[in-house]
């Protein structure tokens, strides 16, 4: 039996029924086996300020960083919002990568995300610009980038498309090689 993998999900957006968040409790349900995965909302992480974190990091921090050393990989659902990331998961990158060595360096991740007429495609080369700069190890293929669809996810964001799960679970699949591979060869780089 394979060795079980730790994925930690977080989403990009704070709408209660964002299409993102919604796409990572679909990728929940569709794991290969011996994969796990818990999310972590970016609710209660405040803005980066360096005056805080001279006082000490805040508890919604030091969870996040922690949340983040112990994930055996990171699956970002990536909304685009003017042409890049969120502002929220800029900042949530600002605070995890804080620390010598960081929780995000060497980190494998997948980016997947949900949008408008470009599918996050500009979002998701962004967030690949930042996770080069924190030594993180991108998965690039298969990649996941949707057009927002009513016909896919209903209005509380849950997917309701049997064809959007099975590439959901191709996703996941591929991902738990990724990290399986990066295991095998931990001076791997940037992809």
């Amino acid at each position: 039996m394979a060795d079980p993998i730790n994925v930690l999900g977080i989403s990009g957006s704070l709408r209660a029924g964002s299409f993102n968040s919604g796409l990572l409790r679909a990728a929940a349900s569709v794991l290969p086996p011996n994969m796990e995965m818990t999310t972590f909302p970016l609710h209660d992480i405040p803005l980066f300020n360096a005056d805080v974190e001279a006082q000490g990091n805040p508890a919604p921090v030091t969870a996040l960083q922690q949340a983040i050393g112990e994930a055996d990989g990171l699956l970002f659902a990536v909304p685009e919002y003017n042409y890049s990331i969120t502002g929220v998961l800029k900042n949530a990158f600002d605070w995890a990568s804080r620390g010598r060595p960081s929780t995000l360096d060497g980190k494998p991740a997948a980016i997947m995300g949900v949008g408008g007429r470009s599918g996050t495609v500009r979002a998701q080369m962004h967030m690949r610009q930042i996770a080069l700069h924190n030594s993180m190890r991108v998965m690039i293929d298969p990649e996941l980038l949707l057009v927002r669809s009513r016909r896919r996810q209903d209005p509380d964001g849950n997917v309701t498309d049997d064809d959007l799960l099975e590439r959901l679970r191709e996703f996941m699949a591929a991902f738990d090689e990724w990290i399986r591979h990066c295991r095998v060869d931990p001076t791997l780089r940037f992809a």
